[in-house]
C-alpha cells in the first residue's frame, strides 16, 4: 500500500475478508492511489474482494437490474499511461505507486463501448470537470487546486475521455477529499481554457445545481422521470484532521505549502499533515526559484531527456448512435470522516427502457455486461504483465476493432448468454491468510502473490489465458531474486527516493506454511 509509514494502521477491512462481518448492503468500488494494490491486482478482471463487495478491476462494465455501470481504476499519470502493466511482485518502490496508475489498454477498452450506460465510476476526477459547477466555491474551499486547473493538469485525462464518450447520466468521483457537483452538456458545453483568468459564474449554467449555496447541500438535477435526490446536511467547512492523510501523497517526508490566496504560510503549515498532490515520483510545481527549464537549452540535450507525449487514447469523434444522452450529472463526494460530507442517496432511473416491462428478481444480482465480455474477451491477447520491455500494441482504432468485437459478441452469445452464465458468480474465498492481531501490523517482508480462483473462473468462463497464474516454483524464483532495480533519480532529495515502497525484506520471511495460506500479507 503506498502510505507512509507513519499512517499505516490496521482498520475494519479484515473483519469483512474474514466473514467476520458481511457488508450489509452491496457494495461496488473502484481502486484508488491507497489501496492493497496487491490484493486488487488479483481482481484485474473484477472480483469479491469480501462478501457484498465487489471491485470493479482495472476496467469494467457490469449490469445491477436494469442499470449499466461502468468502472476505471487509478489515478492519472501521464507519464505511465502508454506503458504495460509492468508491476508484478515483489515490487520495487516504483511499482508500490505505478501499479495504481491508468494504463491506455483499459482505456482503450471502454472507449470500445457503443451502446448507453447509465452510471460512469473513476477515482480521478475527469480533467476539466471543476469548470463545470461552482468552482468559485470549489477553490475557496481546496485553494491549491486552482492553479492546476487553469494550467489544465486538475484530474484525469483517462477519465475525461471515457465520460465524453460514454456519456453516462451520472459519474461518480472521489480522490480530492471535497463534495462537488456540475452538470456537463456534452452536445452544447465548449471547452473554456482553464488560463483565462475571465471565466466566470456565467460559463457554468448549472440548471437546478445551486451553485450559491453555501451552508446547504448541493444538488443534482432531479431527473426527468422524478427520481429524488436525498442528502443528509453537515458543516459545509470542513474540520481539518492533522492524522488525515491528503489526497495522493505517497512519501514519508512532508514539504511546506503556500496557498494561493496568502492565508497560509509555510509557518503555519502543521508539520504532521501530508500535503496535497504529492506523489513521489510526481513532477514538482515550478517556483520563481525553481525556474522552467527553456526549450532552447532543453533541445540541446539528448533525445532520452526530451519530455514524454502520452498519445491520446481516441480523439473526439462522435459517439456511437446507441449513446444517446446529453447531460452528465457528475457528483464527488468527501472522506469518510466526521462533519464532512461523504454520503449522498439517490434513485437512478436506466435510460433505455424496454419495450415491454421487465421484473427483475430482488435482491438484484451483479451481471456481466454481453458487449463488455466480448471486448475484454478480444483484447485478452494484448495484456502483458511484469516486463518494463515489453510494448503495449498501438491502438488501431474503433473501425478496425468494431467488427472483430462483434465477432466475439457471437461468441459470448453462444458460449454465456445462452447457457445462461451472465450472473457473477458470489464466489469470494480468502486467498491470503486474514489479519492476525497477536502479530502486530509491522510487516517488512513482501508479500506473496496468489493465483486468485475468482480470476481463474473468470478466464476459464471467457476461454482466454489466466496471465495471473504461475508456479509456485516460478513465484519462488522471483521473490529469491527480489525486486527489480527502482529507476535512478537525480537530485538527491527529490521525492520518491527510498520511500513508498521501501522497506521490504528480500527474504523468504518467517511464517509460511504450505499453499495458498501461506505469508504474511494480511488482509
Amino acid at each position: 500500500m503506498s502510505v507512509p509509514l507513519k499512517f499505516r494502521e490496521i482498520g475494519d477491512f479484515h473483519e469483512y475478508y474474514s466473514s467476520v462481518r458481511t457488508a450489509p448492503y452491496l457494495t461496488i468500488f473502484v481502486g484508488g492511489n491507497h489501496e492493497a494494490s496487491n490484493h486488487l491486482w488479483e481482481l484485474y478482471y473484477g472480483g469479491w474482494v469480501a462478501p457484498n463487495i465487489y471491485y470493479l478491476g482495472a476496467a469494467n462494465v457490469v449490469r445491477l437490474g436494469p442499470l449499466r455501470i461502468a468502472g476505471l481504476s487509478g489515478i492519472w499519470k501521464g507519464y505511465n499511461y502508454n506503458k504495460p502493466h509492468h508491476e508484478r511482485l515483489p515490487f520495487n518502490q516504483d511499482d508500490v505507486k505505478s501499479i495504481y496508475h491508468v494504463r491506455e489498454l483499459d482505456v482503450r477498452k471502454l472507449l470500445q463501448i457503443r451502446t448507453q450506460v447509465d452510471v460512469g465510476i473513476s477515482h480521478d476526477w475527469p480533467r476539466g470537470i471543476e469548470w463545470k459547477g461552482n468552482w468559485q466555491k470549489l477553490f475557496a474551499i481546496k485553494d491549491l487546486f486552482e492553479a492546476d486547473a487553469r494550467a489544465g493538469t486538475l484530474g484525469s485525462t483517462a477519465a475525461k475521455y471515457v465520460m465524453d464518450r460514454l456519456r453516462p447520466p451520472y459519474w461518480f468521483s472521489a480522490h480530492l477529499h471535497v463534495k462537488f457537483a456540475s452538470v456537463v452538456q456534452h452536445d452544447k458545453d465548449t471547452v473554456l481554457a482553464p488560463q483565462d483568468a475571465s471565466i466566470t459564474s456565467e460559463h457554468v449554467q448549472l440548471d437546478s445545481v445551486e451553485a450559491a449555496k453555501t451552508d446547504k447541500e448541493i444538488e443534482l438535477d432531479k431527473p426527468e422521470s422524478g427520481s429524488i435526490l436525498l442528502a443528509a446536511t453537515v458543516n459545509s467547512v470542513p474540520v481539518h484532521n492533522a492524522d488525515e492523510i491528503d489526497i495522493d501523497m505517497d512519501d514519508d517526508d512532508v514539504n511546506g505549502k503556500l496557498t494561493t490566496n496568502g492565508l497560509a504560510t509555510l509557518e503555519s503549515i502543521n508539520q504532521d499533515e501530508i500535503s496535497l498532490n504529492l506523489e513521489g515520483d510526481d513532477r514538482i510545481n515550478q517556483t520563481a526559484d525553481q525556474p522552467e527549464v527553456s526549450e532552447d537549452l532543453r533541445s540541446q540535450l539528448p533525445a532520452s531527456f526530451a519530455r514524454p507525449t502520452p498519445a491520446l487514447a481516441t480523439p473526439d469523434m462522435p459517439p456511437p448512435p446507441d449513446i444517446f444522452n446529453k447531460t452528465t450529472h457528475f457528483l464527488a463526494l468527501d472522506k469518510c470522516l466526521p462533519n464532512r460530507k461523504f454520503l449522498q442517496i439517490l434513485d437512478v432511473e436506466p435510460m433505455r427502457q424496454p419495450a415491454s416491462p421487465i421484473t427483475h428478481a430482488r435482491p438484484l444480482r451483479l451481471e456481466y455486461d454481453k458487449e463488455w465480455l466480448a471486448i475484454t474477451r478480444f483484447f485478452a491477447a494484448d495484456l502483458s504483465l511484469g516486463d518494463p520491455s515489453a510494448s503495449v500494441p498501438p491502438n488501431k482504432g474503433e473501425a478496425h476493432y468494431r467488427p472483430l468485437i462483434e465477432k466475439e459478441e457471437e461468441w459470448v452469445e453462444e458460449h454465456i448468454v445462452k447457457p445462461g452464465k451472465m450472473t457473477i458468480p458470489e464466489n469470494f474465498e480468502p486467498t491470503a491468510p486474514a489479519y492476525d492481531p497477536a502479530m502486530g501490523i509491522r510487516v517488512m517482508e513482501q508479500p506473496w502473490e496468489y493465483t486468485n480462483p475468482q480470476t481463474a473462473q473468470f478466464c476459464s468462463l471467457l476461454g482466454i489465458e489466466n496471465k495471473f497464474h504461475a508456479s509456485d516454483e516460478e513465484r519462488e524464483a522471483r521473490r529469491n531474486a527480489g525486486p527489480r532495480p527502482a529507476e535512478q533519480r537525480s537530485g538527491g532529495g527529490g521525492r520518491g527516493g527510498a520511500r513508498g515502497g521501501g522497506g521490504f525484506n528480500r527474504g523468504r520471511g518467517a511464517g509460511r506454511g504450505r499453499g495458498r495460506g501461506r505469508g504474511r500479507g494480511w488482509r
